[in-house]
C-alpha cells in the first residue's frame, strides 16, 4: 500500500488532537483516507505524541491494546497494538477523576508493569520480558476513544493512540517472583456491584507474554521499553461506561485494590 503523503499524516495527528483537546468525538480516518495502514498509522501516532511532547508532556511507559487473542482474531492481526502513557495521564492516588474532561470514558482492570531493565527486541520471550520487570501492580485504565459510539477500524485506532486517556496503578508494587500472574484473578466493580471478573490469561494467555510481545512489536518502529517504564498490559475485562457519580473499584488476589472516583457534572 502506498504510503500517505506527510503532510496528510500531520493532518491526522492534529485533527485528533484537537478532537482530544476539544472533547469531541468525530468520524473514522479511514472513511476519508482508505489507504491508512498500521505503518502509516503508527506514524501518525509518533507525530500525535511529538506534539504533545513539545507541549511539556513526558514520555512514561507503554500501553497494550486487544490483547485478547479473540480480539486479535476479530480485528485480523496476530499482535497487540501499542501505543504510548504520558505523565499527564497518570491520576495520583487519592484523587478523582474529572469525567468533563474526556468524552465518552471506559474503565477496564489492568495488570501493570514497572521496568528493572530496558527491554529491545527483537526475540524477547515472555521469561525474559518477566525478567526485566522491577515491580507488578494493581491497574485501572481510562479509555476514550476521539471516534464516534467507539467506532473505529484498526488503523483508526492505532492513529489515535489506541484510545488512551488516564490510567491509574497501586504505588506499592510487588516483585513478580512467585505470583502466578497467568492465574492472578481481579473483580471489577461499578458502584460497589461486580460488573465483570477475569484472571491474567485473559491478556495475551499471560501478562508476560503481552509483555514479551510488545517489545517485539516495538522494536520493528525501532523502538524499546525503557527502564523504569510503566506498562499497562491490556484490559483483563470488557471496557465498562462510566458517569460522573460513579464509584469504580478492582479487586486482585494478590496485587491488592484500587478505587477511583468519578467526579464531574452529569
Amino acid at each position: 500500500m502506498s504510503a500517505l503523503d506527510p503532510s496528510v499524516v500531520d493532518r491526522i495527528a492534529h485533527e485528533l488532537l484537537e478532537r482530544e483537546t476539544e472533547r469531541r468525538d468525530g468520524g473514522r480516518i479511514t472513511d476519508v483516507h482508505p489507504e491508512l495502514d498500521l505503518e502509516i498509522a503508527y506514524e501518525a501516532q509518533r507525530v500525535l505524541i511529538e506534539r504533545k511532547v513539545a507541549a511539556g508532556q513526558t514520555v512514561v511507559g507503554v500501553k497494550l491494546g486487544l490483547t485478547s487473542r479473540a480480539k486479535q482474531l476479530r480485528m485480523g492481526i496476530s499482535s497487540p497494538l501499542t501505543a504510548v502513557l504520558t505523565d499527564t495521564m497518570a491520576i495520583p492516588t487519592g484523587a478523582p477523576l474529572d469525567a468533563t474532561e474526556l468524552i465518552h470514558p471506559r474503565v477496564e482492570p489492568e495488570i501493570a508493569f514497572v521496568m528493572r531493565e530496558r527491554l529491545a527486541g527483537p526475540g524477547v520471550t515472555a521469561a525474559t520480558a518477566l525478567a526485566a520487570v522491577r515491580s507488578v501492580h494493581a491497574g485501572l485504565e481510562i479509555i476514550d476513544s476521539r471516534f464516534a459510539d467507539f467506532s473505529f477500524a484498526l488503523p483508526d485506532v492505532v492513529a489515535d493512540n489506541a484510545s488512551s486517556a488516564r490510567y491509574l496503578i497501586s504505588p506499592d508494587g510487588i516483585s513478580p517472583e512467585g505470583l502466578d500472574l497467568w492465574l492472578e484473578a481481579a473483580v471489577l466493580l461499578r458502584n460497589g456491584e461486580v460488573v465483570d471478573t477475569a484472571t491474567g490469561a485473559a491478556v495475551q494467555g499471560h501478562p508476560a507474554e503481552a509483555l514479551a510481545l510488545a517489545a517485539n512489536e516495538l522494536d520493528r518502529r525501532g523502538g524499546a521499553i525503557e527502564a523504569g517504564a510503566i506498562v499497562l498490559t491490556g484490559g483483563l475485562t470488557d471496557a465498562v461506561a462510566i458517569e460522573p457519580g460513579d464509584d469504580v473499584a478492582v479487586r486482585f488476589t494478590h496485587l491488592g485494590s484500587l478505587s477511583l472516583s468519578i467526579g464531574g457534572h452529569s
